[in-house]
């Protein structure tokens, strides 16, 4: 994974406190679970003292009177003790998915608002792994830290209290071992970090792997790269393993070492105690007290190690949690207007556009559209056309010039008024995993039956939905893979007619489609262009000749313009491109023009 995408060192602190606003909707639901367990271990606190005097008073004293009594309150205790568990555990559940509701809620709303150069840098399955796992761990921080390190606090001090008001010789044999618990919990602390953050990483590696053989299992099994794909697999799989048995092998280090620690601290009780009980300077059942006791400390103590484990895993959740959060999302405070209707007309005024600082694509871009123009960009691979497009609707920002709809800039427009207006049909469109209704109704969510179906027929697939099993209602399953690409490209075509913008991306997509599919495409395009702003990225060089305005583009800057005629008058790179013969894609065709200048 690329080390200058993960996510930036946090203190555990500084999560903390970024998470604890999750818990003030629910205040009433954390104060009920923090009582329940207060309660709950008050009636725990009875079993010592029941214990005692049953040993030093109904057996030691033979009150056989008294053994009923006492041992119903035990049973009482032990009752009540389980029944506010039972009560805590129920109010902790629903507190729980209240707030890990609330976290996804916010992270995915995050996402939704992030620009799409976020995308470009990051994996989807690394992103999905910190909306599912890492907001897991973050919750169990949350809930389970307020909760048992508030009552783990409560009981060590109250612990204490009883321990030091009924023997403080023996109270300080069992603070003995104090000093190496400390120093454990302080070296767990500060070297469990690197290896949380470790395994959270070798992680998302392996889930974005997985997402991406998951989505080209086809090319996969076209070029025969099982074993290499199991290969790649078991290599993330193994960073992933080797990451957990670091954090497993430190717990396992830690957690038995800190135990035996507290075990030497009963160890000194019994043998301060037994030589005290010997010494008839202390009851038997007394001892037996202030053991029970001593494991009502020594638990919450070892609970305390239990979520500083939890608490550094949080911490690593955290950060990559918190890189979404504090992710600078799309501007949403811009407040400009179009006036309505809106014509369409779109300037572009010397734009100059990098993905990355001094490195341009585009330079010094200008053109016109006037309302209802098709214009066609045309060019080699990588000559910026698609980057062209991509700055209109605002999925990235001009690094110098403006862009403008009906005379107002774009970059004052709110980014929901300006992507209204435009619709984009892409080269390989994209379905929803849903109904074909759900995916053309995308375009217009509150559009009718009969608007979807007029939709559908303009863009020749209303037949082909009629004849699936459950027509419109058929669902199409992952990207539209149970469609062909031709119905697909009609679907997505539907979709932008229901949506009924006044300006039109286009990037042509007919090349992958036989020759009947091609004139059903071809024939909807038509009727969606209709009355439209289209730019068109054109392929073929069939498509271009009844355009407004033709724009060849080479290296970021548009080098020819005008229309088929003009051009070919012109008897430039366009004129030779369209004379080449047996050239259908002009792609294929400045590909032969550039190894024809080479080779004179």
């Amino acid at each position: 994974m690329d080390a200058s995408l993960t996510a930036k060192p946090r203190g555990v602190w500084e999560v903390v406190r970024r998470v604890a606003p999750y818990l003030r909707p629910y205040r009433s639901m954390a104060a009920g679970n923090i009582a329940c367990a207060i309660c709950s271990l008050g009636f725990a606190f009875a079993y010592p003292k029941l214990t005692q005097q049953i040993i030093d008073v109904v057996i030691g004293q033979r009150r056989q009177d008294l053994l009923a009594p006492v041992i119903a309150a035990l049973v009482g205790a032990f009752l009540l003790r389980e029944l506010f568990n039972s009560l805590r555990i129920r109010i902790n559940n629903q507190f729980e998915q209240n707030v890990i509701f609330d976290m996804r809620r916010d992270l995915y709303g995050r996402l939704q608002r992030l620009p799409v150069a976020y995308y470009d840098q990051r994996a989807s399955g690394d992103l999905m792994t910190r909306v599912i796992e890492d907001v897991n761990s973050l919750e169990r921080v949350l809930i389970d830290g307020t909760e048992q390190g508030t009552v783990a606090l409560l009981s060590i001090v109250g612990v204490l209290f009883v321990l030091f008001r009924a023997n403080p010789g023996l109270a300080l044999a069992a603070m003995a071992p104090l000093p190496v618990l400390i120093g454990g919990a302080l070296w767990y602390t500060l070297t469990a970090h690197k290896r949380y953050r470790a395994q959270r990483q070798a992680s998302s590696a392996m889930n974005a792997l997985l997402m991406d053989s998951l989505q080209g299992v086809r090319q996969i099994k076209a070029f025969g790269r099982h074993s290499h794909e199991d290969a790649r697999f078991a290599s993330r799989a193994d960073d992933l393993r080797q990451g957990t048995l670091q954090v497993m092998l430190a717990w396992a280090n830690y957690s038995p070492a800190m135990a035996f620690a507290s075990s030497l601290g009963i160890a000194l009780v019994l043998w301060v105690g037994g030589g005290q009980v010997i010494a008839g300077t202390l009851k038997l059942g007394e001892l037996v007290q202030f053991v029970l006791y001593l494991a009502l400390f020594y638990e919450p103590v070892a609970r305390l190690h239990g979520l500083n484990q939890m608490l550094q895993a949080a911490r690593a959740a955290g950060e990559r949690v918190f890189d979404i959060m504090d992710a600078q999302p799309e501007p949403e405070d811009r407040h400009g207007h179009l006036p309505l209707p809106v014509r369409g007309e779109v300037v572009y005024e010397d734009v100059r556009f990098s993905y990355v600082a001094g490195q341009e694509v585009l330079k010094g871009v200008s053109l016109r559209a006037r309302p209802g123009e098709m214009i066609a960009l045309v060019g080699p691979t990588g000559a910026g056309k698609s980057s062209m497009v991509h700055l209109l609707p605002g999925f990235y920002a001009t690094t110098s010039g403006r862009i403008t709809i009906d005379g107002q800039p774009i970059s004052e427009l709110p980014l929901e008024t300006l992507r209204t207006q435009v619709s984009v049909v892409s080269q390989e469109p994209f379905l929803f995993n849903g109904t074909v209704r759900e995916n053309i109704l995308y375009g217009r969510l509150e559009a009718s039956e009969e608007e979807m179906i007029a939709a559908a027929r303009a863009a020749n697939c209303h037949d082909f939905i009629a004849r699936l099993p459950d027509g419109y209602d058929a669902r199409v399953g992952e990207r539209g893979v149970k469609l062909s690409v031709g119905e697909k490209q009609r679907v997505s075509i539907a979709r932008a007619l229901l949506k009924n913008a006044p300006i039109l991306i286009l990037d042509e997509a007919t090349a992958s489609v036989d020759t009947a599919t091609e004139r059903l495409i071809q024939e909807a395009l038509r009727r969606l262009m209709k009355g439209r702003t289209s730019l068109v990225i054109a392929h073929r060089l069939s498509t271009i000749r009844d355009a407004d305005q033709i724009l060849v583009i080479r290296q970021g800057q548009i080098v020819e313009r005008g229309d088929h005629d003009s051009l070919m008058l012109e008897n430039g790179l366009y004129a030779q491109l369209a004379r080449i013969q047996n050239t259908t894609f002009i792609e294929e065709g400045f590909e032969r023009l550039e190894a024809a200048a080479t080779k004179a």
